[in-house]
């Protein structure tokens, strides 16, 4: 049965959140808000974890899987990242984007693109969110909230609990979040390739 953790948009509870961390740091999976809509989230270096987030959001080993970054320092860690991405990034960071990039090795392989070696990465713009990377201190391993054979994300925490509490250990619920996607770019082919138009604006970043 998950953990229900009701929590304040703007004034986190970090009692909560510490022990929604300790259930990461136990191999859980949680469902937690975004910049742009929920997502499920787990330990990077839990394998079993990891397996365990593909089959619940019902992917394989090649639906690119996203790091969530407390900024763009860590991100540069997770990635190989030339001037011309970073200066990108850095105009981009934080904020309703999601890059492509080659995985360091600090990524491990079982979680990149098996044959690509490519990692989604992004910084959120989200309190609550970001409070929760500052007590896991380090990235966390994410994919969009859509339930097996539908489209659409979940955006409502109450739902989410009911439809996967016997899926995942713990949702933190800090209201509504947007219904729209992070918008996707790849920078591994040279010139950034628009993958996905969604939240972010383009010409932030003078795409």
């Amino acid at each position: 049965m998950a953990q229900y953790f009701e929590v304040h948009p703007d004034n986190p509870q970090l009692r909560l959140l510490k022990q929604a961390v300790a259930l990461l740091e136990k191999g859980g999976i949680l469902a937690v808000p975004t910049d742009s809509s929920y997502a499920l989230v787990c330990h990077m270096d839990d394998k079993s974890a990891v397996d365990n987030l593909r089959r619940i959001r019902g992917v394989d080993e090649k639906h690119h899987l996203t790091l969530l970054c407390r900024d763009l320092s860590e991100l540069a860690s997770y990635a190989r990242v030339d001037n011309a991405q970073y200066r990108l990034l850095k105009a981009a960071t934080p904020g309703p984007y999601t890059f492509i990039l080659e995985a360091s090795k600090e990524v491990p392989r079982r979680v990149s693109h098996p044959s690509r070696k490519t990692i989604g990465l992004r910084v959120p713009e989200h309190t609550v969110l970001q409070a929760l990377l500052a007590l896991h201190a380090g990235a966390l391993l994410a994919t969009t909230l859509i339930a097996p054979g539908e489209t659409a994300p979940l955006n409502d925490a109450s739902v989410i609990r009911g439809r996967f509490e016997r899926l995942i250990a713990g949702v933190i619920d800090a209201g509504a979040c947007t219904l729209e996607p992070t918008t996707v770019i790849d920078l591994t082919s040279g010139e950034p390739t628009v993958i996905r138009q969604g939240r972010g604006d383009l010409a932030r970043l003078g795409l």
